[in-house]
């Protein structure tokens, strides 16, 4: 009795080959990708100059108010007041001793820290130049308010070009670093202090300096968000340093 041949097997059909990617063109392999570090460089320079001078324009626009100034801009208009010399003169030296400050907090500037301390000063004495001194509260008070709105523009604008923190900002997230109190009452702590020191020596402290504070950190916080520089190494802290655990101004 003959065996029944079974069904032959049939073997898988041969994988269809791949073709092969095509060769990226010269142009292509020159040009920079949009995740490469360095790729969105110059804007974020653009962003980080641009905020710094509205910075200083903004603080101006406060002054020329003549409602009451931000926290620092009091102890700065004080000292100018007794020294004689110009806000932004004097705005640059401040900015100059809080960075010496860094020293011994073991903070690291960026090149945001260190072009802060000069542009600002230089772009509040230009702009305070050009500004008359009005009389009437009718554009003393839309002049405060442009100001505090420019004012935040402008900290979104340099804090998300993430170049390193402001000075003065990273005083304050210094000081949480050594010594353990949080950022908030380092920064509330360090800011009362600058408000009367410069109260006493005839800074202007009036409703704008109320309005500022109140103001500022929802402003900032809006601009930030939208600001954020692709390409930039985050905007989740405002210190330079190597793993921050804490930032002034969070996404």
């Amino acid at each position: 009795m003959s065996a029944v041949p079974g069904p032959r097997a049939t073997a898988d059909p041969p994988a269809a080959a791949a073709a092969p990617a095509p060769e990226p063109s010269p142009e292509a392999a020159r040009a920079p990708g949009p995740d490469l570090p360095g790729a969105r460089l110059p804007r974020r320079l653009v962003q980080l100059y641009a905020g710094l001078a509205l910075y200083g324009a903004s603080s101006a626009l406060l002054v020329a108010a003549g409602l009451g100034l931000e926290p620092w801009g009091v102890l700065h208009q004080g000292l100018a007041e007794r020294s004689g010399l110009s806000i932004g003169v004097v705005s640059i030296l401040v900015g100059a001793v809080v960075l010496l400050l860094w020293v011994p907090l073991r903070q690291r500037p960026g090149l945001g820290t260190v072009s802060n301390v000069f542009v600002v000063g230089l772009a509040m004495d230009g702009t305070l130049a050009l500004l008359p001194s009005p009389d009437a509260l009718a554009v003393r008070i839309p002049l405060l308010l442009a100001g505090i709105a420019l004012n935040g523009l402008a900290t979104g604008l340099y804090i998300a070009a993430a170049f390193g923190p402001g000075p003065r900002d990273g005083l304050m997230t210094g000081l949480h670093r050594r010594s353990g109190v949080s950022i908030r009452l380092a920064r509330t702590g360090v800011e009362v202090a600058v408000v009367a020191t410069g109260f006493v020596l005839g800074g202007a402290v009036g409703a704008g300096t109320v309005a500022y504070a109140l103001a500022i950190g929802p402003l900032a916080q809006f601009f930030l968000r939208r600001l954020a520089a692709p390409g930039s190494p985050g905007v989740g802290t405002v210190v330079a340093g190597r793993t921050p655990r804490r930032s002034i101004l969070r996404r």
